[in-house]
């Protein structure tokens, strides 16, 4: 290389030098963000998950919905069979009639052992009557007998017949008794008849629930995320056969250092920048703020920045923004929470809200 050639390289080399380290430094020292009155986390958007699952085990017969199927309030997902179950409910209702029945017959022993005890009464009414009669007599022969009209033999027929009608109506007085209890009994019988209709009234109500659960319905308004059973498959008490995302509890969830979280109250302004359609800022509010600090996890920070403790905290997107683009909402997405932290703060331009219309 000729000495000209080199005089004119060196001072070239050193003015791109200078200039390279100028826009370093330019790169390093320009502000970022929107400014002191922000604060931003990334993270991902996420939705509160449901996991649809029978009651009762059994064999799938029939899944009505695929992945990705918007759903509503209580429409039919799943149905299990329920051979066993209506064997077992018309086994209940059989013995339902018959306790019916049998409280029919307790009921009719009821008013039989009534009239046992009216007729009962009856006789010793009867007997009442005859022992009156008797000591009526008996009472005729003794003042005959001490006028000396009457023969003894006759007073002693007669003091004989008093004694035979107390012990008549002695025993018209227990057949009464007997009779009482009798109803007492056959009462008793009712009642444990009903009791046996109510139980077996309970069996069926408990079948029939049973069977009304077997239809898996949905439990809220969403999406389909997985299907995770197959018709014809047996699974136990608890198995999940869907799982489905609530589309109106729709968040992002982010991480903030332990220097800015202090001065993030619930109902802070958040706007949303996800990576994938940065056109669009979503507006929603601070819903959660963690009390316990954590390390930031891998997939979010740098390595640098996992080394301070940071606060999880939730961002929740309106409920009547979310019905209204409900087919847009993607969990999964990660992008950008910007928290605003001075409420006298103004969003810049580029992060004022833009909804999809």
């Amino acid at each position: 290389m000729s000495p000209r050639l080199k005089k004119w390289l060196v001072p070239s080399a050193i003015a791109v030098a200078v200039v390279v380290a100028a826009v370093v430094a330019w790169t390093a020292l320009k502000p970022s963000g929107p400014g002191a009155g922000f604060a931003s986390g990334n993270g991902r958007i996420e939705a509160t998950e449901i996991d649809v699952a029978t009651k009762l085990a059994g064999r799938v017969q029939d899944i009505m919905v695929r992945e990705g199927d918007f759903v509503t309030v209580g429409q039919p997902l799943a149905q299990m069979r329920v051979d066993v179950l209506d064997a077992q409910r018309d086994e209940a209702q059989a013995q339902s009639r018959q306790a019916v029945t049998a409280v029919a017959s307790a009921e009719a022993q009821v008013a039989a052992r009534r009239s046992d005890t009216a007729a009962a009464r009856a006789v010793v009414g009867q007997r009442e009557s005859e022992l009156d009669s008797a000591r009526r007599r008996l009472a005729r022969s003794q003042a005959l007998a001490k006028e000396g009209i009457t023969a003894q033999q006759v007073l002693d027929d007669d003091r004989a017949g008093v004694r035979q009608a107390k012990a008549t109506l002695t025993g018209a007085e227990a057949q009464v008794a007997a009779a009482d209890a009798a109803i007492t009994a056959a009462q008793a019988a009712v009642v444990g008849a009903g009791s046996n209709v109510a139980a077996t009234e309970a069996t069926i109500a408990r079948v029939e629930a049973d069977i009304e659960d077997s239809q898996l319905k949905s439990p809220r308004a969403g999406r389909v995320q997985y299907r995770i059973a197959e018709p014809g498959e047996v699974l136990a008490a608890g198995g999940r056969v869907l799982n489905l995302v609530d589309l109106g509890e729709v968040y992002m969830t982010f991480f903030l250092p332990e220097t800015v979280v202090g001065k993030v109250p619930l109902g802070s302004e958040v706007h949303i920048v996800l990576d994938t359609t940065s056109k669009y800022v979503i507006p929603a509010k601070v819903s959660y703020v963690s009390s316990t600090a954590q390390f930031t996890p891998k997939t979010v920070e740098t390595a640098s920045e996992r080394q301070k403790l940071m606060f999880r905290v939730r961002a929740q997107i309106g409920r009547e923004l979310l019905q209204k683009n409900v087919k847009l909402v993607k969990t999964g997405l990660p992008g950008v929470a910007w928290v605003k932290l001075d409420p006298a703060a103004k969003w810049p331009a580029n992060l004022e809200i833009r909804v999809p219309e």
